[in-house]
């Protein structure tokens, strides 16, 4: 028994359409892609303001702005 393996046959007019429709794939993926950087991007921009936050704080708690001095 032998398989016939299909032939596909595309005119022209179907060949650009095709070529429009994987270009408009691509923008679509390379869009997804910069919206996700995006977002990764600012995540970390959030986490580096939080810790300088927390970091300034902690700085702050241990090193007083008017240290004591005794009172002698």
């Amino acid at each position: 028994m032998t398989k016939k393996s299909k032939i596909r046959i595309i005119k022209k007019k179907n060949l650009r359409v095709v070529k429009k429709v994987v270009k408009n794939e691509t923008k679509a993926k390379q869009e997804a892609a910069r919206e996700m950087v995006s977002n990764v991007s600012s995540w970390v921009s959030e986490f580096q303001q939080r810790k300088r936050m927390e970091t300034k704080e902690a700085i702050e708690k241990l090193l007083p702005a008017k240290p004591q001095t005794d009172g002698a």
